[in-house]
């Protein structure tokens, strides 16, 4: 990390939603959501070309208002999902709807990074989200390992699952689960778990942490005051079923196993103000990166509680040197102790 060059990319507004475009599994490529008031929004189409180290982009406008989420299809690297805000009757609404982009964009063919926006094209409604009787949209899921026909969506206290009929464009309501009791009702994430044949999802609202079972909208699990604060971000382990990582504003990260939520496995503390995200790399399930509001994304080796135990990142040298030492036993649990680090990347530069 530290011999390469940054790559910075800038935006002509302010944002906060981006997300892997999945079902691209020739390119890496993300997807940016933007927020103004005054203008059109958009959405970048992010291209990373990591043999040249250089970003490709295309610009996309979303004219129905600020995005808050972005999610793409697992299935169809042509269609995603925006949450936006609108307002109607003199009232801000978050609403949702599932989108197509250009068809000759989703081949990778971009722009490079100084060419103008000015002639961006403009998303294609596939259908909306109904959410007129359940309120507010926080969030939309994807089926992980589906045929992007099915997703879930958090609207205020509801949790709603929809199918997509008709080429996506139609979304039917096909079951829902509301909170209930007291305290803070509204799911602020939420994140579909890839085991157990896509069955359960996680939901956080306020200081908890929710399992459901989405075939009958049962709660399975509850951790309460699992964060001291409100809880931002919810992510499965990608090759461990049972493992869950969490974070939120009491600066911390957590990783659970939903089979005994009385206490985290291990908890992390390296940020110094609310922690927004927390994702596992989907390959190597050790590697863990968060980003918080103190302009740090940090990329954590989490070796003692992922699929390999042991390492498999580490290259022949480490390897045998860590071979030399098996016979003292408190060492190898230093060793192993010590092999979780973390890598603190720091905010690009400020602009003048």
């Amino acid at each position: 990390m530290e011999d390469d060059a940054p790559v910075i990319y800038g935006l002509e507004f302010q944002a906060r939603a981006l997300t892997p475009q999945t079902a691209e599994t020739d390119a890496i490529r993300f997807l940016v959501g933007t927020q103004s008031l005054k203008y059109d929004n958009q959405i970048h189409i992010i291209d990373f070309d990591d043999e040249n180290n250089i970003i490709n982009k295309n610009v996309l406008l979303h004219q129905v208002g600020e995005i808050w989420h972005i999610s793409a299809s697992p299935a169809d690297k042509g269609v995603l999902a925006t949450c936006y805000s609108k307002t109607s009757d003199s009232k801000v609404m978050t609403c949702a709807a599932v989108w197509r982009m250009p068809k000759e964009l989703e081949s990778g063919s971009h722009e490079s990074p100084d060419d103008s926006s000015s002639n961006a094209q403009t998303l294609e409604l596939l259908c909306h989200l109904d959410n007129t009787a359940h309120g507010n949209m926080a969030g939309v899921a994807w089926e992980p390992m589906g045929d992007g026909k099915r997703l879930i969506s958090l609207a205020d206290n509801h949790l709603l699952l929809w199918d997509l009929q008709e080429s996506s464009s139609k979304a039917v309501l096909s079951n829902s689960v509301a909170l209930e009791g007291k305290g803070q009702l509204k799911f602020t994430s939420g994140r579909w778990s890839p085991h157990h044949n896509c069955t359960q999802v996680a939901t956080a609202n306020d200081t908890a942490i929710r399992g459901w079972d989405i075939r009958t909208m049962t709660q399975i699990y509850c951790i309460e005051n699992a964060h001291g604060q409100l809880v931002r971000d919810l992510d499965f382990n990608p090759n461990k079923q049972y493992y869950l990582a969490s974070c939120g504003d009491d600066c911390k990260v957590k990783f659970w196993d939903t089979r005994n939520v009385s206490e985290p496995v291990k908890t992390l503390e390296e940020h110094s103000h609310w922690v927004w995200n927390v994702r596992y790399n989907h390959s190597h399930d050790q590697l863990v990166l968060t980003g918080s509001s103190d302009s740090r994304v940090i990329l954590s080796n989490m070796v003692s509680i992922s699929s390999e135990p042991f390492g498999h990142l580490v290259d022949d040298d480490e390897l045998s040197d860590q071979e030399d030492h098996q016979e003292d036993k408190g060492k190898s649990a230093e060793n192993l102790h010590q092999n979780e680090t973390s890598a603190r990347i720091p905010p690009p530069p400020r602009r003048e």
